[in-house]
């Protein structure tokens, strides 16, 4: 395998970023409006705003994406990080990217003083489960939500 390079997304990015981003999207069998994906992009270029986004890089080829979010806890002084959206192209699943994207999340929360990492994943998605296994401990908490 090549040399997998982590970067934060520059405005530069913006093509490489939406074709991960929709395909992350098809993944999960879903549609966002224009103006959320948008929106989400512009938050993440924005030095003032908690949301961040990494692309990983193969080749000059951005072959995965983690986006993830700062913010406060009443279960600690520190920020804790929800990292919100893991995607790596199907051709480079297995190669570690997956981790590696992780990983940056990691260094990026330790970096920022966060408390801790979260993230959710579908019950399905068995893949992306055993890797998480390897890297975080499962909380063992049932997410509920109501949309609006």
């Amino acid at each position: 395998m090549n040399t997998v390079q982590i970067r934060p997304v520059s405005a530069a990015d913006y093509a490489q970023w939406l074709a991960l981003w929709q395909a992350y999207l098809h993944f999960y069998e879903t549609r966002l409006a224009d103006e959320v994906t948008a929106s989400t992009w512009q938050r993440m270029l924005d030095e003032h705003e908690p949301t961040h986004a990494a692309l990983a890089w193969v080749d000059g080829q951005a072959v995965g994406m983690v986006n993830f979010i700062f913010h406060r806890s009443n279960w600690s002084i520190e920020d804790s990080c929800y990292l919100q959206d893991l995607f790596v192209a199907p051709g480079q699943r297995g190669n570690g990217v997956g981790r590696q994207l992780i990983e940056y999340v990691y260094a990026g929360a330790a970096e920022h003083g966060s408390h801790k990492v979260h993230w959710l994943t579908h019950e399905t998605n068995a893949t992306a489960i055993r890797l998480y296994e390897q890297v975080a401990e499962r909380g063992g908490f049932i997410q509920f939500r109501k949309t609006f």
